[in-house]
């Protein structure tokens, strides 16, 4: 099996539970969701559509495949992608919370020159910190205001739009997408530009730490803002029983 080709046997199974737990996150009739193997940032996972009788693996080649396809089913199978999204993004946020105390944003979209055959939406958490980010074109792929790293919600927005732009951007050509990567490398944060990958995970490492900081302070504030309250509000008013009444004396 080609590495290139793995995203899409892991689609065609009939069935997933037999994954291993380490890749398999969740899947449904028509979805798969499993864990990122390189993960680009402390949560990333990968949504995938499942083939059909309607919806074969060549329709789903890629992104650029799907919406140069039927316009409807590629928008349906979006709209699918979405929802599934939706709750991985919930259960990210709920171990967020239970894990660091608090949640950040999440991002879903696809690489606009995909590496892996087969449709996938990235599911990942907006701080990009984690071994496997190693280099500019990783970072510039991921990076949300560069334009590679493509939102869900702003593709499915193309369907909305004049024809001839939506035919436009769903070319999704590599001579346009291509030269992005090789950008300087800019904090997404705060826009700095950095000179090296060394420097730049550092920075996005501080970044996150002061994120964290801030929201155990705020967390820590809220707390105590809540005892003080309680302390402050009058004790509950006394009820005056009748004793002959509830021992059934008229």
């Amino acid at each position: 099996m080609s590495h290139l080709t793995v995203l899409r046997s892991y689609a065609q199974k009939r069935n997933p539970a037999k994954l291993p737990p380490s890749l398999l996150f969740s899947h449904t009739d028509t979805t798969i969701t499993i864990f990122d193997c390189y993960p680009k940032a402390l949560f990333h996972f990968l949504v995938l559509p499942r083939p059909s009788p309607t919806l074969s693996v060549f329709d789903l080649a890629s992104l650029r495949t799907l919406l140069r396809g039927d316009k409807q089913r590629a928008r349906d199978v979006l709209l699918l992608l979405r929802a599934e999204g939706a709750r991985v993004r919930t259960s990210i946020e709920e171990e967020m919370r239970a894990r660091y105390g608090f949640a950040w944003p999440v991002w879903t979209g696809f690489h606009a020159v995909p590496s892996l055959e087969h449709v996938h939406l990235h599911v990942i958490s907006a701080d990009l910190c984690a071994p496997a980010l190693k280099n500019k074109k990783h970072y510039n792929s991921f990076h949300p205001k560069l334009g590679y790293f493509l939102h869900l919600d702003t593709v499915l927005e193309w369907f909305d739009a004049e024809p001839s732009y939506y035919d436009s951007m769903s070319q999704l050509k590599k001579s346009r997408y291509e030269p992005l990567v090789k950008e300087d490398l800019v904090c997404f944060h705060c826009a700095r530009v950095m000179h090296n990958m060394p420097t730049l995970k550092a920075h996005l490492q501080e970044e996150w730490d002061t994120l964290r900081a801030k929201a155990t302070s705020a967390r820590t504030k809220r707390k105590l803002e809540n005892e003080a309250t309680t302390a402050d509000a009058p004790p509950p008013k006394k009820v005056a029983v009748d004793v002959r009444a509830s021992e059934g004396e008229t």
